[in-house]
């Protein structure tokens, strides 16, 4: 099995349409190639979200702490299957039914490992059942934690250093989803109609 670096990923514009496709590593190589992404936040029934911080490995912003999970879907994958492979592959988790509340554009280099994220994110937000289990892959993941999700945006504006540098506006959509939730992503092998699961194209 390849890795993850070696996959492909869609690059699209500023609009989300796609025009093209790289690997993983070479569209994080400096300058940046814009390319579709997905942040996924699981909330439980109090309204908390489950963070990760990310294993010392990780290629771009090992040890800070992220959302739930998050991706890229490959060429012509939509967004439920990426995000629920993800979230099998890293925390064990799923399947999950999940909603987009917002896609933003973002750009961050990290110093340490001199990689970039140009990221055209779209945002999911599934709810956690708390009996469900989690399995994380310390490959993936250092750590797990809950948080309140107004608590955590206040403590980002404080000192977001700890932190991913996406995950302010993971935060923030999710808070404040733009416009009415589109229940766009269903788990794999539901009945919905596959092309209402792909919100690319926004």
């Amino acid at each position: 099995m390849k890795s993850r670096e070696e996959h492909l990923v869609e690059l699209v514009d500023e609009s989300g349409k796609a025009h093209g496709e790289l690997t993983v590593a070479a569209a994080h190589q400096p300058p940046g190639q814009l390319h579709r992404a997905f942040s996924v936040l699981l909330v439980d029934p109090d309204g908390q979200v489950l963070l990760q911080r990310r294993a010392a490995v990780k290629t771009r912003f090992p040890l800070r702490w992220a959302n739930s999970c998050c991706g890229h879907p490959q060429p012509g994958e939509s967004l439920a299957e990426a995000a629920n492979r993800r979230l099998r592959e890293e925390l064990g988790a799923g399947p999950v039914e999940l909603t987009e509340v917002g896609v933003y554009v973002y750009y961050a280099e990290d110093p340490a490992t001199g990689r970039v994220e140009f990221e055209y994110d779209h945002v999911l937000r599934g709810d956690f059942l708390p009996a469900a289990p989690l399995l994380p892959d310390p490959d993936e993941v250092a750590e797990l934690r809950w948080a309140d999700p107004a608590a955590l945006e206040a403590d980002l504006d404080r000192d977001p250093r700890p932190y991913a540098p996406w995950l302010g506006g993971v935060v923030s959509r999710l808070l404040r989803p733009s416009g009415a939730p589109a229940p766009v992503v269903t788990p794999p092998g539901s009945s919905a109609d596959d092309a209402a699961e792909r919100s690319g194209g926004r």
